[in-house]
């Protein structure tokens, strides 16, 4: 009979969740920013081009926002020594802000943050999803107004 590998002890520590606040609060205020900004770049592209461009850059933009959200992770978990190098880091601060989850382990007394992290990037992945439907939907009102627009006018020079 195989034996069940036992884990050692963990302990949450006051110092681990009070950096796992930090981080999450870090995240969500760059967060909002980022979202803000992608916003108020739509709004003034959307004056100037017309069509799905702006949408398409709003996105653009969220991925850019998400991924600076990781690399602070990343950098934190650098500076903790926790992985080797940057690389290292980055890629476990992806897969785990993505839920993906990743071969790579925190050391034990920052097995909280692998959670948090997932738990942060499921909110501002709403939250940009909200603000990318919004966007989306704003243009397809825009594409449906000029459409009835047209027709209205067609109607009228046909009428007359």
């Amino acid at each position: 009979m195989s034996e069940i590998p036992v884990e050692p002890l963990y302990v949450l520590s006051i110092e681990e969740v009070c950096w796992g606040c930090a981080l999450v609060a870090i995240t969500l205020a760059m967060h909002g920013f980022g979202m803000l900004a992608v916003l108020g770049v739509n709004q003034k592209l959307t004056s100037l081009v017309s069509g799905l461009f702006p949408v398409i850059l709003a996105g653009w933009m969220i991925m850019l926002v998400h991924l600076t959200e990781v690399m602070v992770w990343a950098v934190f978990f650098l500076w903790k020594d926790a992985f080797p190098n940057a690389s290292v880091a980055y890629y476990f601060a992806l897969n785990e802000y993505t839920t993906v989850g990743s071969k790579f382990n925190l050391p034990l007394n920052y097995r909280l943050l692998e959670g948090m992290i997932g738990a942060v990037g499921m909110l501002t992945f709403a939250w940009s999803t909200g603000v990318l439907f919004t966007l989306a939907q704003a243009f397809q009102n825009r594409q449906i107004e000029s459409y009835w627009l047209r027709q209205r006018k067609a109607n009228r020079d046909s009428e007359q």
